[in-house]
């Protein structure tokens, strides 16, 4: 186990509240301490817990527009994944592509105005505005959010069709059942307590329902001393790489065009006692000639290209008005 996880257990076993935040390939998490993140230029809300970015909330007008990569280049990488899966070495593969924005706000502005439960300012090079939960700790009850699912809030029937949808329902029982397993290996008494609830999120182009899905555990009463390792056993997050998890992971790296960094790692703050953490999706990173947002979807053998390349379009957004 790399170093930084045994560092967590360190922490943990002595009650040691910290922030923490892993990338897609979670071999260097980044630890630091609750009083030293804003001297580090990191801002985070993380459900309860938050160190307030300084400054107002912006107001008023803004431009946002998206330049999606062109449907051809998607639809080569979907047909190398549709390859795998159609050998039997993947059931279920999330692709992602980076999707160049233009937009008068700043990075700092997305922060502020963003309206989500996990939230991460990271040295003014990328901002995260997520829906989804990974992990959370209390009191010995382990718990995490498989999200999976996402349709028009403004389609008729909208919540009807998402959830009466095969290719949705099998995507979403797969990751529900590589959490599972991924639960059984640092907890007991895993079960699904609700299976396929669905949220609404706001947008700045329109409203969205969102699926997902809660597994618990129980955890031993020496879990603090466990945090690490309790998280290195579970990441990658198993609902933005796919099953099986490992080749999956092979699978991502060889059809996607680019590399994800810290997009859709996780990040969380550990309070002493008990634990929350956030997926890294909906994500804008910065880079030499301007902002570029990372997003993408499940792809099954069921898959229409079209559609995946849509949703793809579609999650890229910013949660305000």
């Amino acid at each position: 186990m790399p170093q930084g996880y045994i560092r967590m257990n360190d922490l943990g076993a002595r009650g040691q509240p910290f922030f923490f935040l892993i990338g897609f390939e979670p071999e260097n998490p980044i630890i630091v301490m609750p009083e030293d993140a804003a001297s580090e230029g990191i801002f985070y809300k993380v459900g309860d817990f938050s160190n307030p970015l300084p400054g107002s909330t912006p107001r008023g007008p803004f431009f946002f527009r998206k330049h999606p990569v062109p449907y051809s280049l998607y639809y080569k990488s979907f047909q190398k994944v549709q390859r795998h899966i159609r050998a039997g070495n993947s059931y279920l593969v999330n692709l992602t592509f980076p999707t160049p924005i233009e937009t008068d706000l700043t990075l700092a502005d997305i922060y502020l105005r963003s309206q989500a439960k996990y939230k991460l300012l990271y040295k003014d090079e990328f901002v995260v505005f997520s829906p989804e939960q990974f992990v959370q700790i209390e009191n010995r009850r382990i718990s995490t959010f498989p999200m999976k699912g996402t349709i028009e809030a403004s389609i008729p029937r909208a919540r009807e069709i998402i959830l009466s949808d095969q290719k949705e329902l099998a995507e979403h029982t797969t990751i529900v059942d590589l959490l599972r397993n991924d639960l059984n290996r640092v907890a007991r008494q895993v079960r699904v307590s609700r299976f396929r609830y669905v949220e609404n999120i706001e947008t700045n182009f329109s409203s969205l329902l969102q699926v997902s899905s809660e597994i618990t555990g129980i955890l031993p009463p020496e879990y603090p001393s466990q945090i690490g390792e309790i998280l290195y056993f579970m990441l990658p997050a198993g609902s933005v790489t796919g099953a099986p998890k490992k080749k999956t992971v092979d699978i991502i790296r060889d059809s996607e065009i680019y590399q994800r960094g810290f997009y859709t790692g996780i990040f969380g703050f550990f309070d002493g006692k008990n634990l929350d953490s956030g997926v890294m999706i909906r994500f804008i990173e910065r880079h030499k000639d301007g902002y570029v947002y990372k997003s993408g979807g499940g792809i099954t053998f069921l898959s229409d290209p079209q559609a995946e390349y849509q949703e793809l379009i579609e999650k890229v957004y910013v949660p305000f008005t």
